[in-house]
């Protein structure tokens, strides 16, 4: 059965998302001769990577006619600009010293060819849907002072091609400079005439077809990787058993003594008052303020729940191969539109259990709870990167798509859930009534208040995935490559686990303590693993990288803040729904009369 919904799932996300494949020749085969698509993507500061510029953008001799590659809507997100290159690669055909092009660079481009080479610019390429990357020159350190530095451009690309039959296998690209046109100084402002040379080397390999990208993988799979990864799945593992143990046993010596005491129906003298949780029975279900926002965020959080488990199974299946992150963000976007149904359903039946009658305006919180902040940080951002000229901002076509899915898909299926939640028939069934005038609260301990219960609950689930975090930072805002989904999901369960067992284990004592207002704590202290999770952001932007500038520093901060936000929406859901059902289970089983 998963596999099917697997198979389902990917085939819905071929459908909306279009082919996988960049490369002109649909089967990747080729004869000697054929010209194999060569496409030039992007240049941009290797410390930055989401600082990124057409290749183009640099003053690089274009060719004769500049092909521009027909991208698809995640290729766009992910700031690809594929245009053709000027290098000519034939299949199964070796050059060497070919002239590309000749150009005169002007003070201006040389002037620009330095900054770049300065700042660590890399480029990217892609031959025959297999990423290329090179470093567009050197600098020469000739002393302390910085004025003593020479900068130097690479001139000279050398391609090694290897091939099985009628296929391309493996491509590198080294920058030679092993002769003296091979370089050019770049440390005076003066015009310049360069000539831009290129050699091709193919070889013959036994790698199969199938397995060429197998290679892009080596680094997630390296031994010493792959230990990290299990021990700290192994402590998270043993530290959920041993608060599962913990919460079993005093389930089995407190709780079922308090339940035995009222099957049996034991008298209580006036000296023997009920206290602790059995105190506030009847307030315990009292519906908590503000009904419609809590409605909407339990909607939201549980609609980010299912996208969340649905990207991980087409990560599972193999959708989202190395260097295509264009399928990711592409499956976000298109995956959210749809789940926004479930976001409306899942918000207006809570609504209309807790007796809410504006369902209207309930609907609308649970449809811009999340896609608002995040809308109004992509409009910031996006002003940010059309001031740097970055491939980072949109294209209008691309916005107006987004407008579009958002205006004939996502919203049309919120408002359906919302009208199948309003019309459900399923009621709000308390286990114990509710008395009319709601009972007081005892003074509480500083340590019981809101904020010390959250900064108490985030700290073991943010413990179980603070492994995990750096891989998926590096992969994210880095050079690394993710592809172990399924240590992911497995981080993601028991992420869950333990989300559920502490908040469930604080709501006790919460209502131990006769605190009956435990709707908001619950949520709150469950999602409180994103606040953790955005602090982490801090500790990896000023130890763990090197990024600098305002582009990259603000695209940082407010694509994480918005993350962050998502997963304490999710898993304050997750919290929530635990304690629900745990309080409705203890109150369940004692006689409520």
């Amino acid at each position: 059965m998963g596999k099917l919904v697997a198979i389902i799932l990917s085939a819905i996300f071929v459908m909306c998302c279009g082919s996988q494949v960049m490369s002109d020749a649909i089967d990747h085969r080729y004869k000697a001769g054929d010209l194999v698509p060569l496409y030039a993507n992007k240049v941009g500061p290797f410390s930055n990577p989401s600082e990124t510029y057409c290749y183009f953008d640099l003053p690089f001799c274009s060719p004769d006619y500049v092909k521009e590659k027909k991208e698809t809507l995640g290729e766009v997100l992910n700031g690809d600009c594929l245009v053709s290159a000027p290098y000519k690669l034939e299949f199964r055909i070796d050059k060497d010293f070919q002239v590309a092009c000749r150009k005169n660079l002007t003070r201006e481009e040389v002037i620009q060819f330095r900054t770049a080479i300065k700042r660590d610019y890399y480029f990217q390429m892609y031959y025959d849907d297999l990423p290329i990357w090179g470093f567009l020159g050197k600098i020469d350190r000739l002393g302390t002072a910085v004025p003593n530095d020479r900068f130097f451009l690479f001139m000279h690309i050398h391609f090694d091609i290897f091939f099985n039959k009628d296929r391309v296998i493996e491509v590198f690209a080294r920058m030679d400079y092993t002769h003296a046109v091979d370089l050019v100084d770049l440390t005076e402002d003066r015009e310049l005439l360069v000539e831009f040379i290129y050699s091709v080397n193919w070889k013959e390999t036994k790698i199969p077809f199938e397995k060429r990208m197998e290679k892009y993988l080596q680094s997630s799979l390296l031994a010493h990787h792959l230990y990290i990864h299990w021990s700290a799945i192994m402590n998270s593992c043993i530290t959920v058993l041993i608060l599962t143990g913990c919460f079993v046993t005093f389930y089995m010596r407190v709780l079922k003594k308090d339940f035995m005491e009222h099957t049996y129906n034991e008298v209580i003298t006036d000296d023997q008052e009920e206290k602790g949780w059995k105190y506030i029975l009847g307030d315990v279900f009292r519906y908590p303020n503000h009904r419609s926002l809590i409605a909407a965020v339990l909607g939201s959080g549980t609609q980010l729940f299912i996208l969340t488990i649905l990207i991980m199974i087409l990560g599972l299946v193999g959708v989202f191969y190395p260097y295509n992150r264009g399928n990711l963000l592409m499956a976000l976007v298109f995956i959210y539109a749809i789940t926004s149904g479930i976001a409306g359903y899942s918000s207006t039946t809570f609504y209309h259990q807790l007796e809410g009658t504006n369902w209207v305006r309930n609907l609308l919180f649970a449809g811009c709870l999340f896609s608002g902040p995040l809308l109004f940080t992509f409009c910031l951002l996006q002003t940010v990167a059309i001031s740097y000229k970055a491939n980072a901002a949109l294209p209008f076509g691309t916005i107006l798509v987004l407008v579009l899915l958002l205006t004939f898909v996502a919203f049309p299926l919120l408002v359906l859930g919302g009208i199948l939640g309003k019309n459900s028939q399923t009621e709000f069934q308390a286990p114990c009534h509710t008395t009319k005038c709601p009972r007081d609260i005892p003074p509480l301990r500083w340590y019981r208040g809101v904020l010390p219960q959250m900064a108490l609950a985030g700290i073991l689930p943010f413990a179980v995935v603070y492994t995990e975090l750096y891989y998926i930072f590096a992969s994210v805002w880095g050079h690394r490559i993710y592809t172990i989904y399924s240590i992911l999901f497995v981080v993601f369960i028991i992420l869950l686990i333990a989300t559920s067992l502490v908040t469930v284990a604080l709501t006790y004592f919460q209502l131990a303590a006769e605190d009956h207002q435990w709707w908001w704590r619950s949520f709150l202290c469950g999602g409180s693993t994103g606040l953790y999770i955005f602090g982490y952001c801090f500790y990896y932007y000023y130890a763990r990288t090197d990024i600098h500038g305002f582009l990259q520093t603000s695209f940082f901060f407010g694509y994480m803040a918005c993350i962050c936000y998502g997963i304490f929406l999710m898993l304050g859901t997750v919290g929530f729904l635990a304690s629900f059902l745990f309080v409705r289970h203890i109150y369940g089983s004692i006689k409520c009369d």
